[in-house]
């Protein structure tokens, strides 16, 4: 794929997506992981996740076009996917989300980085994140996400913030009638976590509650050691919506929890047997 100039990324950091640079590799690495996953989240997957996929037309032939994407996700519920080069800073990410527009990275990882990838590329971003996005409980949760991000950065709140996100967008776990699901994008763009978050008896799972989520430290370099477990989108939703700025001020008088800790007042849905955890810092 040829490299971006600077005079391609705009002050938001926005680009247009450039579709006649990917190459027959990087579709085929595309279709490899669309399959892939496909097989994988049967039986995995929360429904709305699957009726999103669906609906969007996101499909296995190759890299999307974020323009077509774009048109089936705004007629739903007002967003759009616009290309990022990567990761952007902050205020930036917090801007896009609150004004209902998702940044996806625009590159694809290498065939030798089909099973691990530190950085987010249009997998994770696109196939991961935006079919939820066609839910409009959803939809609306991570745009008021984007509200108090731009919030919690004035009030030096952010890590408490980013908890959330990573606990629930990007990890989260639902229980439905039909049996414990997947929701999160990190989890939903994995092989292995796809598989490791449900039925592996190593880590915890734990009721969701708002406090203790944004005490709660995570993992970036393995797997998670606690998963936090909701009931609907509806529920998340709810519980999010009040006014965050006194629960920052009560969150500085308490202290952080490990990644992998059980404490007093957990709903514990799964105590984890902490099999083959890392003993490198969380985050």
């Amino acid at each position: 794929m040829t490299a971006l100039k600077k005079e391609d990324v705009r002050a938001d950091f926005t680009i247009d997506q450039p579709v006649a640079t990917y190459t027959a590799e990087d579709h085929e690495t595309w279709r490899t992981l669309f399959r892939r996953q496909a097989e994988i989240l049967k039986g995995r997957a929360c429904d709305e996740y699957l009726d999103g996929l669906e609906g969007l037309g996101v499909a296995a032939d190759g890299i999307p076009d974020f323009r077509k994407l774009s048109e089936v996700l705004t007629k739903a519920t007002g967003w759009s996917v616009v290309a990022v080069p990567g990761l952007v800073p902050d205020d930036v990410f917090f801007d896009h989300l609150a004004n209902r527009r998702f940044p996806a990275t625009w590159w694809i990882r290498k065939p030798e980085q089909m099973d691990y990838l530190e950085e987010p590329d249009v997998f994770h971003d696109l196939y991961g994140h935006v079919p939820l996005l066609m839910n409009p409980v959803m939809a609306d949760f991570v745009a008021e996400y984007g509200k108090g991000g731009v919030k919690a950065l004035k009030l030096g709140a952010l890590p408490n913030l980013a908890r959330l996100y990573w606990y629930t967008v990007e990890f989260g776990l639902m229980e439905t009638p039909k049996g414990m699901r997947i929701y999160g994008a990190g989890i939903m763009s994995s092989k292995s976590e796809s598989i490791y978050a449900l039925e592996s008896p190593s880590p915890n799972r734990v009721r969701f509650d708002l406090m203790r989520v944004m005490r709660t430290r995570y993992r970036i370099d393995t797997f998670q050691n606690t998963y936090f477990v909701i009931r609907s989108f509806e529920e998340l939703f709810k519980a999010t919506s009040p006014d965050f700025t006194p629960l920052y001020k009560a969150l500085q008088k308490q202290p952080e929890i490990g990644a992998g800790d059980i404490v007093e007042g957990d709903k514990v849905v799964h105590r984890g047997t902490r099999e083959g955890w890392a003993e490198t810092p969380d985050a």
